[in-house]
């Protein structure tokens, strides 16, 4: 399976971030010709203001960022991995991950378990949980015959989510992104890695990149593909835009019959 990563700048302007998106898909969809297109973390809308934030949310399957994802996989007749967008939760939201498949039916839903509640060296803070809930499960879906594990960002600092995705018989896992540039810089590919090495299942990492909120944030890029034995498959350039890699299910049953390690675990 084709699978391209669309790595993006996404602001406080929702119409424009859906626009941005529609034209890159459109462009994936032309130039790579893929299975599946994965979008970043927040795609439809990066802002620190709670308001905007909860003025914008939506109600799944509803709302002008649901309504564009399913139309666009069913003109293209591939699936869409819908990154992750702001859900409305009364007086908060969560952010989700919605996927649709080739006919524009939503087929999963995930919300973010771990927030990103931080004090970054350099001096920034960010309270994640002060307009976002927290999920409560954990998610995979099936994909012409491949299972696919759902996460968000900061869950990537977790192993036990990984392990759980796995143990769920996922195959690969996705991981849209707003990682911080000081973070990215020495975390983004060594954690990627590492996970996809512990659970023998290829990383899908497409994230936000530049600056955002007037400067506030800056995010790392580097949308990233990993596959199941460690090796860097794919990377995205320092730019908006996209990069594509092929999924190969038998090579993830090959990597786990050379070094059986999920038949090894003597603890939990």
């Amino acid at each position: 399976m084709k699978i391209t990563l669309i790595q993006m700048n996404s602001g406080a302007d929702k119409a424009a971030n859906l626009a941005a998106a529609e034209a890159l898909i459109e462009d994936a969809v032309a130039r790579e010709r893929p299975d599946m297109i994965a979008l970043p973390e927040t795609f439809a809308l990066m802002t620190g203001d709670s308001v905007g934030k909860r003025a914008e949310a939506e109600t799944i399957p509803d709302g002008p960022a649901c309504r564009m994802l399913s139309a666009l996989a069913r003109k293209h007749g591939v699936w869409i991995h819908g990154g992750s967008l702001h859900e409305a939760a009364g007086g908060k939201c969560h952010n989700t991950t919605t996927v649709w498949d080739r006919a524009g039916k939503l087929c999963a839903q995930y919300r973010k378990l771990h927030l990103f509640d931080v004090d970054v060296p350099g001096g920034a803070s960010y309270r994640e949980s002060d307009t976002i809930l927290a999920g409560d499960s954990v998610v995979c879906f099936e994909a012409e015959a491949i299972t696919f594990g759902c996460a968000i960002c900061y869950d990537l600092r977790f192993p036990e989510l990984f392990r759980a995705l796995r143990d769920r018989g996922a195959q690969a896992i996705f991981l849209p992104s707003a990682f911080t540039l000081m973070t990215g810089r020495d975390h983004w590919e060594p954690l990627l890695r590492a996970r996809a090495i512990e659970t023998q299942c290829y990383m899908i990492a497409p994230a936000q990149i530049f600056a955002h909120d007037g400067g506030r944030r800056v995010c790392y890029g580097r949308s990233m593909v990993v596959d199941p034995w460690g090796v860097v498959q794919a990377t995205a350039s320092d730019r908006v835009g996209h990069v594509s890699a092929c999924i190969d299910p038998d090579y993830v049953h090959e990597v786990r019959a050379a070094l059986p390690v999920g038949g090894h675990h003597v603890l939990g």
